[in-house]
């Protein structure tokens, strides 16, 4: 099938960022994703994380498909788990519009979204309707839960999210990186994380307890930690009984080579900029937990040897997003592909295999 997304790019990428966003969720709810379906599956991609199965360890990152509307789409494109949301428990519209701006000549886009979505109960609604394009033996989305901008108690909101949605997704990720959100990050220093992760265990608890399954529960952490920092979540996350760290979010940094006019806009930096300096941290992450701790490796992959270069650097599974502004629905076909061929060229059977390679030896 020939890619056709070169062609329609010019169209695309003619409209308000935010307005193609929105036309791509529309789409994708309707089936119409721009690849064959069914994607081609590849033996060695198959991998098991965090006691979940995974067809291939190239997933949708958070932030993509805010309101669980579009699942189903994203699946078909190929995605071995898709992670819907950032959800908070009362509906928000976000913050003022524009807030989301393409940086084409970087191949990166900036955004100030502020957790705008349509809550907790419209979400849990399209995840009991969902119906997985593969049956559900080979569908895994994870619910990204975070807090509302106005909550005075933002842990309770982070509890009262996996509540409702226990049972309803595969996984939890508790966003504390967000830039967009005023004071958000701060659940990052030491004690704030300590106090969140137990209220989060603690409902997890109650719930096996009630008969109910164990469901992974994971941090996503920013780029733009310090080595304190790093050490610090580090041991709580050893400490603790989360299952995975997703590293990372986007960045505030903006790299002095950055070129396009709207490099000085507020908000979070993704795309290609933000690959060194995301790939650097999950390394460092990687050496801090000991590999001993899952990681999921996000930001600014957009081949192949880029997912490579995240397994390679500590993560287990990756996420892209950001990079489909720029390479299209064919980008997830094209990762998997040459990810299966660079895994057989170094001698690795399995994605597993790979995982910190470049610590070892």
């Amino acid at each position: 099938m020939i890619d056709l997304f070169p062609f329609a790019r010019p169209f695309i990428h003619s409209l308000d960022p935010e307005k193609a966003h929105t036309l791509t969720i529309n789409m994708l709810r309707r089936g119409i994703t721009g690849v064959p379906f069914p994607p081609k599956r590849y033996r060695a991609l198959k991998t098991d994380v965090f006691g979940l199965t995974f067809d291939n360890p190239v997933g949708l990152a958070a932030g993509f498909d805010k309101d669980a509307e579009a699942l189903a789409g994203a699946q078909r494109m190929g995605f071995g788990f898709v992670e819907a949301g950032t959800v908070t428990p009362k509906p928000q519209p976000g913050n003022e519009k524009p807030r989301l701006f393409r940086l084409s000549a970087d191949r990166a886009v900036i955004n100030r979204f502020g957790f705008n979505n349509k809550g907790v109960e419209a979400f849990a609604k399209r995840l009991q309707s969902f119906k997985p394009p593969y049956g559900p033996n080979r569908s895994i989305v994870g619910a990204n839960v975070g807090a509302n901008k106005e909550a005075k108690d933002r842990t309770a909101d982070y509890v009262t999210c996996i509540e409702r949605l226990y049972g309803l997704s595969d996984y939890f990720t508790v966003n504390i990186s967000s830039p967009n959100t005023p004071g958000l990050r701060a659940l990052q220093s030491r004690a704030s994380l300590e106090n969140l992760i137990s209220r989060v265990l603690e409902v997890r608890e109650k719930k096996v307890s009630d008969g109910m399954a164990r469901v992974p529960m994971l941090v996503k952490i920013a780029p733009d930690l310090t080595e304190e920092d790093v050490a610090d979540i580090a041991a709580i996350a050893l400490a603790s009984d989360i299952d995975g760290l997703i590293v990372s979010n986007t960045t505030i940094e903006r790299p002095e080579f950055l070129k396009s006019a709207d490099k000085t806009e507020m908000g979070g930096l993704s795309g290609k900029p933000l690959f060194e300096p995301s790939t650097d941290m999950l390394a460092k992450v990687y050496k801090a937990t000991d590999g001993k701790i899952p990681l999921v490796g996000v930001g600014g992959i957009s081949s192949g040897a880029d997912a490579y270069a995240k397994i390679r650097a500590g993560a287990s599974l990756v996420q892209l997003y950001s990079m489909l502004v720029y390479e299209g629905p064919g980008l997830v076909e094209r990762v998997k592909k040459d990810l299966n061929k660079l895994l057989k060229k170094d001698g690795f059977a399995t994605v597993a295999e790979a995982v910190g390679a470049d610590h070892t030896g």
